[in-house]
């Protein structure tokens, strides 16, 4: 993958901050109504994330949307 992808660098982002708010890939997924197996490929940097979910995801996790995305 290329480091500089950035859906490899919004993946990174995303796991950081899950990992900050303690929360499982599994938990995350339940709180965002996600698919576990989907938000994994998000965090590898193999899918190309909606605007939809990045909101979802941002709510699941008490963040602004603009907090995954600080880093691209």
């Amino acid at each position: 993958m290329d480091k500089t992808d950035p859906r490899v660098v919004f993946g990174q982002q995303l796991a950081t901050l899950r990992r900050q708010a303690g929360m499982s890939q599994e938990a995350l997924a339940l709180e965002s109504g996600l698919a576990r197996s989907y938000l994994g490929g998000v965090e590898r940097g193999q899918r190309n994330i909606a605007l939809l979910n990045i909101c979802r995801l941002a709510a699941a996790l008490s963040v602004p949307p603009s907090a995954l995305l600080q880093t691209l």
